[in-house]
């Protein structure tokens, strides 16, 4: 590999062999929708209840396609009203009139996959060389689903990621919201690697602010929580939750779409089996995740170079850093099996 492959940007070219998310399910309705990953303008849009994507450019005069219109069936490009089914294929060609012959180039640029899962839309580009990851609990009727506003921020998808899964950063990042009940010493921590996956868990003393209980004098306010991580590569993230005494879990999806050099679209969802349907409850839930991410975002803006190093020699490390040295290893060997070594 030369240097530039081990500084993970937003566009490296490994990426295009991944799985990535580029809107949420509910997004894409009746007409096209512009997305931009890795540098790449697509079209989404629904033909016949599967949601179909292809590079947004007309192959007739490169007009972008999300200026068009949907049927539900096929889009019709808004420059001269080519019309494309969900194939990509070119059904009409109106400036020839009806029963025309379509010329075989007629055809769009489709990426590799489409995928709903966990209320997303997931692309990959080119055939994927790891797997789509999966929130078990999205699936599950006993949690109920709430949704942060997707945020566009200028930052690294990879460094996003990387603070996602660091632990040592709470007590300081984090004063204005849990972070001043958290200890600042991270205790060692169990890392377990499966194929381009890994899971970091942890139990750790925390104030639990939320549990009634404490109120009521069930339960002391300094309670257990185990952190369960998983990362499936590259920017498929979850944290489970599960609060020892109190009970209860919480779940929170972040999925991480790298648009451009300096661009990064951020989609966090929670599932949570412990509001017992109390729209105020995931209401204010959601409230608080969001402004745990403003104060994530106020560092990870910041940063001047947009990339995860990916030579472990690169940065300094230590034995609190677990989960996100293995986060380098993962993606290290994906830059490794697509580009070579």
């Amino acid at each position: 590999m030369t240097n530039s492959d081990l500084f993970l940007t937003n566009t490296h070219p490994a990426l295009r062999r991944c799985w990535h998310p580029v809107a949420r399910s509910s997004e894409v309705q009746t007409g096209p929708l512009r997305v931009m990953l890795l540098g790449i303008p697509l079209v989404l849009f629904r033909s016949q209840d599967e949601i179909a994507c292809f590079v947004d450019r007309c192959p007739h005069r490169h007009a972008p396609l999300s200026l068009g219109a949907c049927d539900g069936i096929t889009l019709r490009c808004a420059y001269h009203g080519w019309r494309f089914d969900g194939e990509g294929k070119c059904v009409e060609l109106p400036a020839l009139g009806p029963g025309a012959a379509v010329p075989s180039q007629a055809r769009l640029v489709p990426v590799a996959a489409v995928a709903e899962r966990s209320g997303m839309v997931f692309v990959a580009p080119e055939d994927p060389v790891a797997p789509l990851g999966h929130i078990v609990e999205s699936d599950d009727p006993t949690f109920e689903a709430g949704e942060l506003p997707a945020i566009r921020a200028r930052a690294s998808a990879g460094l996003l990621a990387d603070n996602f899964l660091d632990m040592a950063h709470f007590p300081y990042v984090h004063r204005g919201t849990f972070g001043a009940d958290e200890a600042a010493e991270v205790e060692p921590y169990e890392v377990t690697r499966d194929g381009w996956a890994f899971i970091a868990r942890r139990e750790h003393p925390f104030a639990n602010r939320e549990d009634p209980g404490v109120e009521q004098g069930l339960r002391p306010l300094v309670q257990s929580r185990r952190l369960t991580y998983r990362l499936d590569a590259p920017f498929h993230l979850q944290l489970r939750i599960d609060f020892v005494e109190a009970g209860g879990t919480n779940v929170i999806g972040f999925f991480l779409q790298p648009e451009s050099e300096e661009s990064c679209r951020i989609y966090t969802a929670l599932w949570r089996n412990d509001l017992d349907g109390d729209a105020n409850s995931m209401a204010a839930a959601i409230k608080f995740e969001l402004e745990v991410l403003e104060e994530d975002l106020a560092v990870q803006e910041a940063y001047e170079e947009l990339g995860l190093p990916l030579d472990p020699r690169a940065e300094v490390h230590t034995r609190a850093d677990r989960s996100t040295l293995e986060l380098r290893r993962v993606l290290g060997d994906l830059v490794r099996t697509v580009c070579g070594d």
